[in-house]
């Protein structure tokens, strides 16, 4: 951890004594598969809270569970044990239909791969997802490509794009229905460090307007650089959890 990182319990400091409810809660939350000798532990005994608008990176090599996590937050798949808040609203109780309007209304999701769709626009490959979740949806895809900084791209096919320009439609996509989770795996996973950078300042910038609370799961240790904190996940467990007290520019960053 850098010198401009302390570690600190993995609950959110609330010094003012604010009510309002963390953006995420977990208490308990373990996730396992098989059982008897086949039983294997993905997760054990995960206890966080992340405030809302932070901006959170977890870290961890192949196999810790960062992947695991990210998956029943985002109301992939269920835990085995635990509870999962959002909102204060109890995730691990949803079933069905339930969690299906949970991961549509409330849940962004970001993966290293666009998976755009090629015959779409720019702008089409937004509108789909804006009309399943509410009004004006032209108006909302355009604000949220304007957002990104491919507004000028809009009526451009995937295959015309550069890999940033298609991440930064990947995310005008997530985050047109204004979820208040974003959820980012691996987000610059297939991308240059030029790229990288443009990407990951789109994020830092989305969590700072305060409209979103992002989690980044990544293996590039210096992401966690412009993170306000960091996460440390070994063996489906969290080893550690730093506040980053100088979070540096996406700009910055070198890997």
């Amino acid at each position: 951890m850098s010198r401009a990182a302390r570690t600190e319990s993995t609950k959110s400091p609330d010094p003012s004594g604010d009510r309002t409810p963390p953006a995420l809660r977990l208490a308990g939350v373990g996730k396992s598969y098989g059982a008897g000798v086949a039983r294997v532990v993905a997760l054990r005994d995960v206890e966080l809270e992340v405030a809302q608008g932070e901006f959170v990176v977890l870290l961890g090599p192949s196999g810790s569970g960062k992947t695991t996590l990210l998956n029943l937050i985002g109301g992939l798949d269920q835990p085995s044990e635990g509870t999962i808040e959002v909102l204060g609203h109890d995730v691990a109780a949803l079933r069905g239909k339930q969690r299906t309007e949970y991961r549509r209304d409330r849940i962004g999701f970001v993966f290293q791969f666009f998976n755009l769709v090629p015959t779409l626009t720019a702008r089409e490959n937004v509108e789909v997802l804006a009309e399943l979740t509410g009004t004006d949806a032209a108006t909302r895809s355009g604000e949220a490509l304007r957002r990104v900084g491919v507004g000028e791209v809009a009526d451009r096919f995937p295959g015309q794009l550069s890999g940033g320009q298609q991440q930064r439609v990947a995310i005008a996509r997530a985050i047109v229905k204004r979820p208040p989770l974003l959820l980012a795996d691996e987000p610059t996973g297939s991308l240059d460090l030029d790229t990288g950078r443009q990407v990951l300042g789109v994020l830092r910038e989305l969590a700072r307007t305060g409209d979103h609370t992002i989690v980044v799961v990544t293996h590039n240790s210096e992401i966690a650089r412009m993170a306000d904190r960091v996460l440390r996940l070994h063996s489906g467990a969290i080893s550690e959890s730093a506040v980053v007290e100088r979070p540096v520019e996406a700009a910055e960053l070198r890997w």
